[in-house]
């Protein structure tokens, strides 16, 4: 190469690079402006593609659409006809009297149904468990006296402690004769789904499935951020259980994070609405399933044959309680359940208690929360004060100032990790579930949430809210506003991208 050559290569190749970045960059702002998100979602990733050079393009084509595998949509697709009969199977069930309930109850359970398709239905009983070793006693229990079937289906499931009781129940229960299936997220479990034990399970007949595979390949292909965040286990189709407890034994799980013990809830759950878990199992399983159990069958025998194969039944009444099961996620209506919770903040007249151990909300709901406070209800958040992810930390206390000064009541939790995710309205119902106050819970995890329309159980909610509050400090605005510079800034940074947590 001459000289010539030499000096045109040296000036001309920055340009490329700099055209080649200005093309990218602008061509993936106009992008993100023409997907119409929320404002929030759109700002953050406008900074992220404009301030880092091609990184943060990258970053955008991998994690910034809700991209799911073309495999898993085949699969919807090919569901959703028995998906929708089944549903329309549901509507007079188990129908519930709206009479004795307040009248802010029936508008939310109508929203919920219009965006789901899932209506309450009467009749359960439900029993809350509040310690992590009486909820997986109790999941051992179940096992143990189960007659055909046990589905379970974690984000998390990590070997140790009382979970090694719930595996080798589950072997037991495989040796005579009962069908076991445990479907697990793919990046939340990586390690038990590369585990021995894992093997050794599969080995005595129980059927394991990854849900959401994640991977280097797939992420060209699939957004891998999109997680399957549900915790369910459902036995003979006669019980159930959910909340916000992964099969984790919190002595064994994160002991090196600094944040103490997780804390957490679950409800054991008989009648009606365990038809709706289950169902909700079932659905899941088939969409990360290589089985062709279906294909083979046409219009009602189809759907019979996978009630039969799942243990979805009808069930008798089992109590008074009566329950919506909303699950939500990406592929469903993407908006179910953020509309759901504004609805909910806004029908709440007299209390508003939430507990959650991730606290990043968008402006709708942050505005919801305030609103709340400013019209004279009496809102109270319960957040850890330590978090396990710095980054949601700084962005949840971002927030703390305007909401204390706004008459919310922030508390924060000292007692561990607290992990439940809790709201009662009122002390006139509930909401229990796996979901998040952040966007990811909003709108990139599959999620279970229980609309429980019951004074009886608000109230047993309500008490294990005060247990949490006694264990909680108030944050004080003057605290707030003392905080170091540093603290600030750090959590304006991570304001900024909040919307993406």
């Amino acid at each position: 190469m001459t000289e010539e050559q030499v000096h045109w290569f040296f000036n001309i190749y920055p340009t490329i690079v700099l055209l080649t970045d200005l093309t990218i960059r602008f061509g993936l702002s106009f992008r993100v402006i023409m997907r119409k998100r929320p404002h929030g979602v759109t700002f953050a990733w406008l900074i992220i593609i404009l301030l880092i050079p091609f990184l943060g393009a990258i970053a955008y084509l991998f994690v910034g659409e809700n991209r799911i595998s073309d495999k898993r949509i085949a699969r919807s697709r090919q569901s959703q006809d028995y998906y929708q009969y089944w549903l329309n199977t549901l509507k007079n069930r188990s129908p519930v009297n709206w009479d004795d309930m307040v009248d802010t109850c029936l508008p939310l359970h109508n929203q919920a149904e219009q965006l789901i398709g899932i209506p309450a239905l009467a009749g359960n009983q439900l029993e809350l468990i509040e310690t992590p070793d009486d909820i997986l006693d109790a999941i051992v229990d179940d096992i143990k006296q189960a007659r055909s079937s046990c589905h379970l289906q974690f984000y998390i499931w990590q070997e140790g402690g009382k979970v090694t009781e719930i595996e080798n129940a589950l072997c037991e229960a495989a040796a005579r004769g009962v069908t076991c299936r445990i479907l697990v997220d793919s990046i939340g479990s990586q390690d038990f789904l590369k585990s021995e034990r894992k093997k050794a399970l599969l080995e005595v007949g129980i059927k394991i499935r990854e849900a959401l595979p994640a991977g280097l390949i797939r992420a060209l292909f699939a957004r891998i951020d999109i997680r399957n965040h549900r915790k369910i286990v459902v036995i003979d189709g006669e019980i159930a259980y959910t909340g916000s407890q992964n099969m984790v034994d919190p002595r064994y799980f994160k002991q090196d994070s600094g944040v103490g013990q997780w804390i957490d809830v679950m409800v054991r759950v008989t009648g009606p609405v365990v038809e709706s878990l289950a169902g909700t199992f079932t659905s899941d399983w088939y969409l990360d399933s290589d089985e062709q159990f279906i294909q083979s069958l046409e219009g009602e025998d189809t759907f019979e044959s996978i009630r039969q194969t799942f243990d979805v039944h009808i069930l008798e009444k089992a109590g008074e309680t009566p329950v919506q099961l909303v699950p939500s996620g990406p592929g469903l209506v993407p908006e179910a359940i953020h509309s759901l919770l504004l609805t909910t903040i806004y029908s709440a007249r007299d209390e508003l208690v939430l507990t959650t151990p991730y606290f990043v909300p968008d402006e709708p709901l942050l505005t919801a929360l305030k609103s709340a406070a400013q019209r004279g209800v009496n809102v109270t958040l319960i957040v850890p004060q330590k978090n396990d992810s710095k980054l949601v930390h700084h962005a949840s206390r971002a927030h703390y100032y305007e909401l204390v000064k706004s008459g919310v009541r922030v508390m924060l939790f000292n007692g561990g990790l607290l992990h439940s995710k809790t709201i009662t309205v009122d002390r006139e119902f509930s909401l229990f579930g796996s979901v998040n106050l952040d966007m990811r819970s909003f709108w990139l995890n599959f999620e279970a949430t229980l609309f429980i329309y019951d004074r009886d159980f608000a109230n047993r909610v309500r008490t294990i809210q005060a247990h949490y509050e006694d264990q909680a400090v108030d944050a004080e605005i003057s605290e707030i506003e003392s905080r170091a510079v540093i603290n600030r800034f750090k959590e304006n940074i991570a304001l900024l991208i909040g919307p993406l947590l």
